[in-house]
């Protein structure tokens, strides 16, 4: 990997405007062979630059960095099981109560990928509710469909199970013990945040997340490059120090063969290794040989109307990984 042909294509990722601003880093275990920041955190209403310690809106990426790691904790202690089923944890399913653990983690629910929350006339008290009574998109297990809605179900469990909100679940089984202390759900006013749509700046954007106040098990993580380093790093040391080698191995399995797609438990698979992406232009994936590459953008600002990041991704998963 050529570190000035890695700084030449981000620099001509903000200069194409595929996002207006970026944090990368490339490593492997606890070395960091690169790292960068460019371009904008915000372009208006008064243009400001990317600083290093800014926090980027993880979107999909809180999925693995939040919601996944907290759940493989509570495996590991026994309070979860990848067998268990929605009508263990909820009263009324409706014809949901054989749907599994593994299902949600792996998104072979069945659930539909996703529905506005917001506009149900519902309380985020009646989220889950609201997710059980909608109907399958498809019959259980027949096929992977990428579910937000899942997700949310999963983080409701594990508030179940623990008695506290999940932000506290997080921050106790996750940020803590890997040492991410800027790492939060909803963060402070004195935190510097990468605008996302518009002029949002450190409010989650995705909305069903943003309804339940923030905190949510589909998105609403927000990191700093640092944080984004440490997490990455022990996913290359195939979870050592945090999970039990046999937990991680059992994570990042491929369950989903012959489906839509490639499927772990919370990890996505591509062809040169498991990670996962953000809608608001993050990812983070390590490859075979256990390097990670890690690239935080805020490429929904100002508008989600811009298509470009996929293709520079690839370029970047290339120089980095391929």
């Amino acid at each position: 990997m050529s570190m000035n042909e890695l700084q030449k294509l981000l620099d001509e990722g903000v200069k194409s405007r595929v996002f207006p601003g970026y944090a990368a880093a490339v490593g492997k275990g606890d070395e960091v062979w690169f790292t960068s920041f460019g371009g904008s955190r915000c372009l208006s209403p008064n243009p400001l630059p990317m600083v290093e310690d800014a926090l980027f809106d993880m979107a999909s990426l809180s999925k693995l960095m939040g919601t996944t790691m907290a759940a493989l904790r509570l495996i590991e202690q026994g309070k979860l099981s990848l067998q268990n089923t929605l009508g263990d944890f909820f009263p009324h399913c409706y014809g949901k109560e054989t749907i599994t653990i593994q299902n949600l983690m792996t998104h072979t629910s069945g659930i539909k990928a996703h529905f506005p929350l917001w506009l149900r006339g519902i309380t985020p008290a009646d989220a889950a509710e609201e997710i059980l009574r909608e109907p399958l998109a498809i019959p259980t297990g027949t096929d992977v469909i990428y579910s937000c809605m899942g997700y949310i179900l999963l983080g409701k469990i594990m508030e179940k199970i623990q008695g506290e909100p999940l932000d506290g679940i997080v921050r106790r089984l996750v940020f803590d013990p890997l040492g991410m202390h800027s790492a939060c759900y909803c963060p402070s006013g004195d935190k510097i945040c990468v605008s996302t749509e518009g002029e949002t700046n450190g409010v989650v954007h995705d909305e069903n997340a943003a309804f339940l106040h923030g905190i949510s098990a589909n998105a609403g993580v927000f990191c700093d490059l640092a944080d984004g380093i440490r997490f990455a790093s022990m996913l290359s040391r195939k979870g050592e120090g945090f999970l039990e080698r046999a937990t991680f191995d059992m994570a990042i399995q491929n369950y989903t063969p012959g489906m839509d797609e490639n499927r772990g438990l919370g990890f996505q698979h591509i062809s040169f290794g498991y990670g996962h992406n953000g809608f608001t232009g993050t990812s983070m994936y390590v490859n075979k040989d256990g390097v990670y590459a890690l690239l935080f953008t805020n490429r929904v600002h100002p508008t989600r109307a811009n298509g470009l990041l996929p293709t520079f991704r690839k370029q970047f998963h290339q120089l980095t990984l391929g």
